[in-house]
């Protein structure tokens, strides 16, 4: 349908309908639409699944057939009347009753919604776009701020001799499931950020995601320079001052979005450090409010603050040069904070005095938030030691990072045969239930009927598979004859086997390779077939992982594996989805501890697939015997080749000896029952507790509600406590250099000791402080700390305080320190300094 049939379609009769549904991305994961734009332009659907690009595309004569026809109409209206019901029925939600209800504003360079809006590249976009659907499933009031690309990550094809090659299509506004957000008397809503001696137009467009929304901001305005209408253009393209320009962007004009629009959020989520100036806008609006100087409104709107780190190496973190920092903030931090261009400068460094350091966001997201996270358990372990530069003198164990492992979103990733399975024996909405529930119910499950989930899934992927490779093969100059052949790949009563990730060499995906004749006697037995789906991408100046492609595809084409190996080109969302639900074995390999958490094999649980991977991310708390197979030995062996050498032979061994065999044990019903056990005990275990459902009531209890709250405090009574932690501040940057530890003793007793020392405050007070006795843990005696109190009768100048503690650890093994306390910060987040005696 053309632009100049856009009036005459809206004035069809149930067309406003069909725009409603269309645009609302729930229909990703509520698939009872599918049906609407399969009638209306099948062909489209199935290469797009884009029900705006469909309702765009359609004829005028087509769309008033459809909706003439009264068993659509009328199913039209129900659908319709079921999603208005389901968006005011507050099911399930994890606000209960106790506090008053929230909003929390979630900054994400990227979100993985749906393959209709391509503006995500991987796993970072992936737990944005889940969490915003989880959160409309919840009720929860959470709004997305994030940018809109004009090309969005690349696409990719491989040529005739297997090399990736980098394509970046246009995303036309006009065919993407969004619509602009327009003012009160119908304006486009407009955003005016000030970049160096011009300001940039903003362009604000909203994508519905059942009851969440996120706004996007658009920097390609007709009424910008041309040279800023690019900076929207492409998700992590140009170079470093394109990227710091990006970030502007979202930090800076998403929350003057948020302003415009009238959402005060009393909670701003940053999935990763590239949203981390919106800590300096928040407490800069703020000051315009109050009239407050920054160090006030910075700490009071701090408290709001969450910080998500999910980078498991230092290098991966956000840094830009002192030079391009003064060219785009100093008029910033001096006109609108009033702080000047040093002090935000220290903001972004370990050593403030360092004026060499690069500005690193990582570490302005960490001193401007109320609390910092990871996103498992070990990436907790490893986040301490990456932040440990601005915490140098904590013990590891007390670098004040938590963590909430991710979580998928279920219904996004289970297949239609998943869905319905789940349906019946769990009932509706069980995605909301909990572990216990869904547990006992999927142990009533029949074998048979998990097994056949299993044929069916295969057999669904098998088929996509192979129209997938035809299309790739005739891409890449192959003619009809290997077009053809690529039809008839695969076996559906075959062992599938999964590997789909980033292609860069910490997650290995050459691992498998690493004995090429081994593998492809693997594959190649007759007996007992094994198949092999490959995808992934490499960075387009990756040129090691593009060669490991290359590898691939070189693998694929041999005679004796032709058929049992394929790669499948452009791995996004909805390869994503294929893959997860049709294989049997999921494959993960990356070098321990670089793999924050993944969420990849997270995915092939509400499907039945098991997974077999590396002891790191998720899949160290996941793992047991009975649900996967593990890899490792649960240490860091960096890039040693000799360890490579001895995981592949592993996985190999793991491969022939377990997966194998376990796949072809069949019962005289045909029924692999072992497998189906592992199967029944991973869905049953493992599904509800890596389901983003659980992710979100974690973020909700242990760091959405206490930001809240603490906000609150600080902003009350016209910010009376946040003065005071601002004062509180001030007097410890004065009086820490004179601050020392006069005389000490101890004397042990029976069953313990009492210590005794003297702290010469510099003109602090001992409620400003709290003085403890520390011990490092030991080979079977953890980490011991014990707070020393003050005596009476202190003076401004010096004071006793003591200790008597019953331990049977010699008083050798304690050490005390003395640090800044105040009852309503975050510490040592909000005040990392800590003075050790010697």
């Amino acid at each position: 349908m053309s632009s100049r049939d856009d009036a005459a379609a809206r004035g069809v009769p149930g067309y406003a309908h069909l725009a409603e549904l269309a645009l609302d991305l729930s229909c990703t994961w509520h698939q009872e639409t599918d049906w609407i734009w399969r009638a209306l332009d099948r062909r489209l659907w199935e290469l797009t699944h884009n029900p705006w690009a469909v309702l765009q595309a359609v004829s005028l004569e087509r769309l008033r057939t459809f909706l003439s026809n009264a068993e659509n109409a009328q199913q039209l209206d129900a659908l319709i009347e079921a999603r208005h019901r389901q968006a005011t029925h507050h099911a399930a939600s994890p606000l209960g009753s106790d506090g008053d209800p929230f909003t929390i504003a979630y900054f994400s360079m990227e979100f993985m919604l749906s393959e209709a809006l391509p503006i995500y590249s991987g796993g970072l976009g992936n737990v944005a776009g889940d969490q915003l659907k989880a959160a409309s499933d919840f009720h929860l009031p959470v709004v997305g701020v994030g940018l809109l690309y004009q090309r969005g990550y690349f696409r990719q094809t491989l040529d005739a001799q297997g090399r990736q090659q980098a394509l970046y299509p246009y995303n036309d506004p006009g065919q993407l499931p969004i619509s602009p957000v327009r003012t009160a008397d119908g304006e486009w809503l407009r955003i005016e950020v000030a970049l160096p001696g011009y300001a940039i137009w903003l362009q604000v467009w909203e994508a519905r995601v059942g009851n969440t929304k996120l706004y996007l901001l658009d920097s390609n305005d007709i009424a910008n320079y041309p040279a800023y209408r690019g900076i929207t253009s492409e998700l992590y393209g140009g170079d470093e001052e394109m990227r710091l320009r990006q970030e502007m962007l979202l930090g800076i004009g998403g929350w003057q979005l948020l302003e415009r629009l009238g959402i005060t959020p009393q909670v701003c989520h940053l999935n990763e450090g590239h949203a981390a100036l919106v800590v300096l806008e928040r407490a800069r609006a703020r000051m315009e409010r109050t009239g407050e100087p920054f160090e006030v409104a910075f700490a009071i709107t701090r408290a709001g603050n969450l910080f998500t780190t999910h980078t498991a190496v230092e290098a991966g973190f956000d840094r830009f040069s002192p030079n391009l920092i003064v060219r785009y903030l100093e008029a910033y931090a001096e006109q609108r904070l009033g702080i000047g261009i040093e002090a935000l400068l220290a903001l972004g460094r370990s050593n403030p005095q360092d004026t060499s350091e690069r500005f690193n966001m990582a570490y302005l997201a960490c001193r401007g938030c109320h609390a910092v996270n990871a996103v498992s358990l070990l990436h907790e372990q490893v986040s301490r030691e990456i932040f440990r530069p601005l915490f140098a003198r904590w013990p590891a164990a007390e670098v004040p990072i938590g963590h909430v492992t991710n979580g998928v979103h279920m219904p996004t990733w289970a297949s239609p045969a998943a869905e319905a399975l789940w349906t019946h024996f769990c009932g509706q909405p069980h995605w909301l239930a909990g572990e216990g529930e869904l547990s006992s119910a999927m142990a009533k499950v029949p074998a048979a009927r998990l097994w056949q989930l299993r044929k069916t899934s295969s057999a669904q992927l098998v088929s996509y598979a192979r129209e997938l490779l035809a299309r790739q093969v005739a891409v890449s100059g192959g003619g009809a004859e290997i077009t053809e052949r690529a039809r008839h790949v695969l076996d559906p009563n075959a062992l599938t086997l999964g590997f789909a990730r980033r292609f860069a060499t910490y997650k290995r995906p050459n691992l498998l390779l690493h004995d090429p004749e081994r593998l492809a006697r693997l594959l190649a037995d007759p007996a007992r077939p094994v198949q092999l789906l490959v995808a992934g991408k490499a960075h387009p100046a990756d040129r090691e992982g593009q060669a490991m492609i290359q590898q691939w595809v070189a693998f694929s084409r041999r005679d004796d594996v032709r058929g049992r190996v394929i790669f499948l080109a452009d791995y996004d969302m909805r390869l994503t989805q294929e893959l997860v639900r049709g294989v049997d074995v999921w494959i993960n390999t990356p070098r321990r501890p670089w793999e924050a958490c993944g969420t990849s094999g997270m995915k092939i649980l509400v499907n039945g697939g098991l997974n077999l991977s590396e002891l790191d991310g998720w899949w160290v708390e996941a793992y047991r015997p009975e649900v996967g197979w593990a890899l490792g030995d649960e240490q860091e062996h960096g890039d040693d080749p000799g360890w490579d050498a001895t995981q592949a032979l592993a996985l190999y061994d793991l491969l022939e000896q377990a997966i194998v065999p376990t796949f072809f044990e069949r019962d005289e019903q045909g029924i692999p029952q072992a497998w189906v056990e592992r199967m029944r005990a991973s869905m049953s275990s493992l599904t509800p507790r890596f389901s983003v459902s659980r992710t979100l009531r974690d973020y909700y209890q242990h760091y959405y509600r206490p930001a809240a709250e603490a906000y609150r405090q600080r902003a009350a009574n016209a910010g009376a406590l946040g003065r005071e932690i601002a004062a509180w501040h001030h007097a410890i940057d004065q009086a820490w250099p004179a601050l020392r530890f006069g005389a000490s003793h101890v004397d042990t007793h029976a069953g313990g000791h009492r210590f005794q020392a003297w702290l010469h405050l510099g003109g602090l007070t001992p409620e400003d402080v709290r003085v403890e006795l520390y011990a490092e843990a030991g080979a079977d005696q953890p980490a011991a700390c014990h707070e020393m109190h003050a005596t009476p009768g202190a003076t401004p100048v010096a004071c006793e305080f003591v200790a008597e503690i019953e331990t049977a650890r010699p008083a050798a093994d304690y050490t005390i320190r003395v640090r800044p306390w105040h009852a309503a910060a975050a510490l040592p987040l909000e005040e990392p300094r800590v003075l050790w005696q010697r």
